[in-house]
């Protein structure tokens, strides 16, 4: 008969199996501290790597008192402690009792050196960035289309303005393949040469996920860009070699879409301040053109014209009337123009789309289904209509 055994009995194995390990009860370990945090309880929480593996570390209150520094990314430390596991999640990791500081990381040594070597060669000064458009037209993204990061850009781009168009265009944002990629994105985009700007995203990570924004050639890459690149990475604090080189950086995807993206309200009220503004402005003309004549009819020197101004009163008021009307109808011109424009804005409304017969289906997990290979037999879709949701169940994909 078999064995069978829950999870927590495994991991509490596991974790007895560690415990018993006379090497892994009396340790010390080499490496460079990353993913650093102090915690309000006053326990230290990072990770201990080296040029291949990282290992989770943490150090309780009690034994953080005795640290006589403080430490931080990318500084290498020597520690002293015991290996075990946590329980609840089976993951192993060094609880340290002591620490010693052993000076700067090679990570961190090769990225200061990296960006000394750069910003020696004028990668980073100001007058080299280009101007980010203020109403750009197309915003090419170049990140992982199944990122947070594509997700959260599209949303905000579509509520800001529907009428910038966002091409994705797909990329690597992690791992040793992650800067070829980045760079052949790049490359694209430039070459296609359609887009306004570039934003360069990824929704975060440790500083190993970020490390190919560090890369020289990813750096490069982005000088080179004749179309302005804004850098998206999605760390508030840490800055990557690619933020530098970058013409502009935003601490998040979402705050990179919120930068590019014009506010179509704010066109929308900047359009009727000028109408209101160039109609005063005619207004403010013709009175002051009335004005100046019937002084210029009170000088003495027009007094010997006075007869013949009478005569041709009647022509300057149609001549005025004419230049009224002429004003006014490019103010109405205008002004269907934009309703024009608005009404164009409402054909293509999702709800209006949607109101036509058309309709959006979902997975469960709220992802857009776009092809029958996202779905399997028995999976629950939910389609969106005009008036409301259809919850339904696969029985046959049709392909």
């Amino acid at each position: 008969m078999k064995n069978i055994y829950t999870v927590s009995k495994i991991n509490k194995y596991i974790k007895n199996l560690i415990e018993k390990d006379i090497f892994l009860n009396d340790v010390f370990i080499e490496g460079e501290i990353s993913n650093f945090k102090a915690h309000g309880s006053g326990h230290y929480y990072f990770s201990l790597k080296d040029a291949n593996a990282a290992i989770n570390a943490i150090m309780y209150k009690g034994n953080t008192s005795m640290v006589n520094f403080m430490p931080e990314n990318g500084m290498k430390v020597t520690v002293y402690g015991y290996i075990s596991a946590y329980e609840k999640t089976g993951q192993y990791q060094v609880y340290v009792r002591m620490m010693e500081q052993s000076g700067k990381g090679t990570f961190y040594i090769s990225f200061e050196q990296l960006k000394k070597k750069l910003e020696d060669e004028g990668l980073f000064l100001a007058e080299n960035k280009k101007r980010i458009p203020e109403n750009p037209k197309t915003v090419a993204v170049i990140t992982s289309p199944t990122g947070a990061a594509v997700r959260d850009i599209i949303k905000i781009a579509g509520r800001r303005n529907k009428n910038t168009e966002i091409v994705v265009i797909p990329s690597l944002v992690q791992g040793k393949d992650a800067p070829d990629e980045i760079v052949k994105a790049l490359k694209n985009a430039n070459k296609w040469n359609k887009a306004d700007v570039i934003i360069l995203a990824r929704g975060g990570g440790s500083s190993e996920d970020l490390w190919c924004f560090n890369s020289e050639k990813v750096a490069r890459e982005i000088y080179k860009s004749k179309i302005p690149v804004v850098s998206a990475i999605g760390h508030e604090t840490d800055f990557t070699i690619a933020d530098f080189t970058a013409d502009l950086r935003a601490s998040t995807p979402s705050a990179a879409a919120e930068i590019v993206v014009s506010d179509f309200n704010i066109i929308y009220d900047r359009f009727n301040e000028l109408k209101y503004s160039l109609g005063r402005k005619i207004y403010n003309i013709l009175a002051k053109k009335k004005y100046d004549l019937k002084l210029s009819a009170k000088e003495s020197v027009f007094f010997r014209l006075d007869n013949k101004i009478k005569r041709n009163k009647k022509y300057l008021l149609e001549l005025l009337l004419r230049l009224t009307k002429s004003m006014e109808h490019k103010i109405e011109k205008e002004s269907i123009r934009y309703f024009g424009i608005i009404s164009r804005l409402e054909d293509i409304s999702p709800v209006n789309i949607l109101k036509r017969g058309y309709s959006l289906t979902y997975n469960e997990n709220k992802n857009l289904i776009t092809t029958v290979e996202n779905i399997n037999i028995n999976d629950i879709l939910i389609t969106k209509i005009s008036d409301g949701v259809i919850k339904s169940r696969v029985i046959d994909k049709g392909e």
